[in-house]
């Protein structure tokens, strides 16, 4: 970015597959001042035009944006002008982005991965070998409300890959505070230790607070993160949690812990507003395809690779793609529910 970087002080910023995520993120970026344009789809530019783009979030953050504060497309041609490429498509669609990216964007651009999963980067390093490709974590959900709203419902900063440039210096702001990080790998993984979540919060339909709340699915999500922890040990794949500062053998723990000393620990690691969800429940809800091969189907091909049995992640994934074919939304499960279909598949469900 150091040629891109000298010709003005804001980088031009093209987010590449503005959904939930790039929505907010690209707003933000938009609202401090950046020169942002959104590629997007037809349906989500129309929607912004006519209602603004408007950002909440868990805390005071109630912004409305008028289109005129950056630009849209849903050509890729505007990737020629970017000086930084933020990715923020499924998983599944990494590969035609790459593509894309190498029709249209500049090599000196620096390429910024902002999608759950740990093979986005390195998938991309091998399409777009001549960018500077940096994998990143975003460890805040963000629901598309609709009428132009995207809320951001728990708490969290951006980290990405080290590297040259001062990338996080030129998109961290006041609402959007983003580092740079020499493990992001491990941070990666971490991450998806956390989003095991994303399942039991889309089949049990409740909001992540409420569901949370509740100690029977806190208990199932421990079994999971047990069970991933012993598979990543085997595979002997390096973690860290990304989101509090305690280690990741020890959120079990605190998961099982009874509900009133659970709201005591957890609310000093992590802010959730009453109405967040997980984005596996808005897939589910809007009748798309989820990312559970990129989390609990990640930890079962490792588990494999391993030679170690993983019957809770397996079993879990079997409900979201029984959800997904479906496509009713969310099955609105109970923990007890969960747990029972575990069992009938000798699978451990309070590990």
């Amino acid at each position: 970015m150091g040629e891109a970087q000298g010709r003005k002080n804001t980088p031009r910023i093209v987010v590449a597959g503005a959904g939930s995520i790039g929505c907010f993120v690209g707003g933000l970026l938009a609202r401090g001042g950046h020169d942002v344009t959104l590629l997007l789809r037809a349906g989500t530019a129309e929607e912004i035009t006519q209602n603004g783009l408007i950002l909440t979030d868990f805390g005071d953050l109630d912004v409305a944006l008028s289109p005129d504060r950056f630009a849209m497309s849903m050509d890729p041609g505007c990737l020629a002008a970017a000086d930084i490429v933020l990715i923020t498509v499924k998983s599944g669609a990494t590969e035609a982005m790459a593509k894309q990216i190498a029709e249209h964007a500049p090599e000196d651009a620096v390429v910024v991965s902002l999608q759950n999963g740990v093979e986005n980067a390195a998938l991309l390093r091998t399409m777009l070998p001549n960018w500077d490709v940096r994998a990143g974590m975003v460890p805040f959900n963000v629901v598309w409300v609709g009428g132009g709203r995207f809320h951001r419902g728990t708490s969290g900063d951006i980290l990405i890959e080290r590297g040259q440039g001062h990338v996080a210096r030129h998109l961290s702001l006041p609402d959007l505070h983003v580092h740079e990080h020499g493990d992001i790998a491990a941070v990666q993984w971490g991450k998806l230790l956390i989003n095991l979540n994303n399942a039991l919060n889309a089949l049990s339909g409740l909001p992540l607070r409420a569901q949370i709340g509740d100690r029977g699915w806190r208990r199932l999500m421990a079994a999971q993160i047990v069970e991933a922890l012993t598979v990543l040990q085997a595979a002997e794949v390096a973690f860290e949690n990304p989101v509090a500062k305690v280690p990741m053998a020890a959120v079990p723990r605190i998961l099982r812990l009874p509900t009133w000393a659970f709201r005591l620990v957890a609310k000093t690691m992590l802010s959730i507003d009453p109405t967040a969800r997980s984005s596996m429940w808005e897939d589910l809800e809007k009748g798309r395809a989820t990312e559970i091969d990129e989390l609990q189907g990640k930890i079962v091909q490792l588990a494999q690779k391993a030679n170690v049995a993983a019957p809770v992640n397996a079993g879990i994934a079997g409900l979201i793609r029984k959800a997904e074919a479906r496509g009713a939304g969310s099955p609105n499960l109970t923990a007890q529910d969960v747990k029972k279909h575990l069992r009938t598949q000798s699978a451990p469900a309070d590990s």
